[in-house]
Formats: structure tokens, sequence, C-alpha cells
């Protein structure tokens, strides 16, 4: 007699089948007929689709834990807006007409009350949208992270410490993670940082090799989010929920994820182990291949990785790939026994521009 599965598992299975045939619908949008008004028809069937995936990832509460509800409704409000570029890429352009140039009166007539609405601009969350749009506008894709409760800096730790390149910042009295603003360091976290994985974020790194792994394979990342990164090698370790991933250049990493969002890259390598499909926009040159069997669990081996079903949401033709990423060839990836040297400390014998020099894609700026 088979064993009853897991409602969270079920409800997993059936959030990915929907958002999988959603996406496809939406991808299909420019190859139906305006005609007759049959896209408008399918545009209004997505849509109902996307109300009823929201309703349910709500009713879900009851037995979803609350980082796994945030991802899904993430990946709702993704296709939402997945959707309305498409539609606004599909829309009929309007004709051009020459308008009245406005009179010195009348400009400031019609700018006065934009600059008066009760305070409202002022109030206005600075990354909200001022376009009209029937969704809200996306959130920042930076966690929140708290200080340590000693009040203790440790990114200024990281920033000041002498002699070797290398830094180890224990995070042992910090709920979360943020390493900012550092250029040719090795910055290696060690386990005592296992409590502080509540939320991770890299920003602002240049030359550097980060590996993130060893505290996160007892307590993985709820969040995680790489920003702003360059010439650099980052093993990002275990993450539970989403990672976000925005303005990486000429880089490696390797992500161990459920759900992963890349947004404003260019060459960048990524080894991947991700069970739901990767979704990118407005990025080039990037290319995927597989993440380390180092870096994965024995559970996450007998699942199915889908680090090769990129989802690029500004490229609507269906059925023809993506200009944006492909695969990265075999001959051309990092070997499994190499991982170690080229992240741990001076395992390779070579200098951080070294290894640098010969695994990022365009080489370090």
């Amino acid at each position: 007699m088979s064993s009853p599965v897991d409602p969270k598992e079920r409800f997993y299975r059936q959030f990915q089948i929907s958002v999988t045939t959603i996406r496809d619908k939406i991808l299909n949008l420019p190859n139906i007929a305006t005609v007759g008004g049959e896209r408008q028809d399918a545009i209004e069937n997505i849509l109902t689709r996307l109300s009823r995936l929201s309703n349910e990832v709500a009713d879900a509460s009851d037995y979803v834990p609350a980082y796994d509800q945030r991802n899904y409704t993430e990946a709702v409000k993704a296709l939402r807006e997945g959707l309305d570029e498409a539609r606004a890429k599909l829309a009929p352009k309007s004709r051009f007409q020459f308008k009245p140039r406005p009179t010195a009166s009348a400009a400031t007539t019609t700018a006065a009350p934009a600059a008066s609405t009760n305070g409202a601009d002022a109030r206005r969350n600075p990354n909200q949208s001022t376009a009209s749009s029937s969704h809200p506008a996306a959130p920042s894709t930076l966690p929140p992270v708290e200080e340590a409760p000693d009040g203790k800096d440790y990114n200024a730790e990281i920033s000041h410490s002498s002699g070797s390149i290398v830094r180890k910042p224990s995070f042992s009295s910090a709920k979360s993670i943020a390493i900012s603003n550092h250029a040719g360091l090795q910055i290696i976290l060690p386990s005592t940082a296992a409590g502080a994985t509540s939320a991770g974020q890299l920003t602002g790194l240049r030359r550097c090799i980060v590996d993130l792994s060893a505290p996160t394979k007892a307590t993985p990342f709820s969040t995680l989010a790489l920003r702003n990164i360059e010439g650099s090698l980052v093993v990002a370790g275990q993450t539970d929920g989403a990672v976000h991933i925005t303005g990486v250049k000429n880089s490696v990493l390797v992500v161990v994820s459920r759900q992963v969002r890349i947004h404003e890259c260019e060459n960048v390598d990524l080894y991947l182990y991700c069970v739901s499909h990767p979704i990118i926009e407005d990025c080039k040159g990037l290319r995927f291949a597989p993440a380390s069997g180092c870096y994965t669990t024995e559970k996450q081996k007998g699942e199915t990785n889908q680090w090769d079903q990129v989802d690029d949401f500004k490229w609507l033709k269906a059925g023809v790939q993506s200009p944006n990423w492909s695969v990265l060839p075999e001959e051309g990836r990092i070997l499994e026994e190499d991982w170690g040297n080229y992240a741990s400390e001076g395992s390779s014998g070579e200098s951080i521009d070294e290894v640098l020099g010969k695994l990022c894609p365009r080489g370090v700026a």
C-alpha cells in the first residue's frame, strides 16, 4: 500500500504544472491570430488561470510554510509581469500625431496637480513605478538583513582585516549575512555562520572568490540575493527559497535553489541546481551547466534538476531558442574534482587573479 503524499509536496507539484502551463500560454501568444478576438480570449484565459492560482496559494497557507508561500506568490507575480510585457509588445503601435506645444501657463497648470496630490508622491515607495498598472510594482530583490545582536559589524571586519587576503567572517552572533563592497578578496564562510542564514546578500563585489557552502549544508538560506558582482567566482551554497541574481557580469556562479530569477546579467557561467524553470530577463551571454554533486544533497540527487529548462521572459518566440543563453559545453566546464581547488583557501596554489582569469567567461575587468 502506497504512503499518502505530503500535502506540501502535492501542492508543490500541482503548482509547478500550473506555472508551466501558464508560461507556455504566455510564450505562445505571438502565434495566436488577432482576428475574431482569439488572442484576447487567450489573454483572458491566462488571467483566469493566474487568479485561480493566486487563490490556491492563499488557500494553501494552512499547510505551506511561510517562506514557501512567499516564493509561490513571487512566482505568480513573475507570470503576471511576463504577461504584461507580452501584451505590451503585442499591442498595436499608435499612429504618430503632431501635438500642439503647450504654452508656459498651460504647462504650469498641468504640472501643478502632479506636484500636490496631498503628499501622495512623497509617500510613494521609491521602488514603485509611477506608471498606471493593474499589478503592484515588484519589491526590492534584496532580502532584509538584520544587525548582529551584539552590534558587531562583520562587513567592516572583512574590510579592515590585515595580512592574508583570505577572510573567514564567523557571523556567529548575526541572524543574516550581508557581504558588500570588496575587491580582490577570498571570502569563506565557516560553519559557525549556520545561525545567520535566515537571509543573505552579496553586493558590490569585484575580483573576489566567495564560498558560502559550509554553513548552508546544515541550514540553507531562506532567500539569497546576488547583486552588482563582476569578475568573481561565487559558490552560493544551499537556498531553500528563491535566489535573485541582478547585475552580475563576467563571473562564475554555483547556485542550488528551488527557484532562480536572473536579471540584467552578462557573460556569466551558472552551475545550477533548480527544481523549477530558471527565469532570465534582460540578460545576454549566459551559459548553464549542472551544479557539481559536491554542492547538492543525496535527496537532491534523486530529484529532477531543471538547470537547462531556462525561460527567457524577454524572448517570446515559441519554439525558437533564445540567443541570450546557451548550454555550457562539457569540455568547457569545471571538473568535479577541481571545485575544491578553486573555492578552498589556497588549494590551487594560484593567486585570485590567476584563478579568475581561467574561470571567468570573458576574463577579469
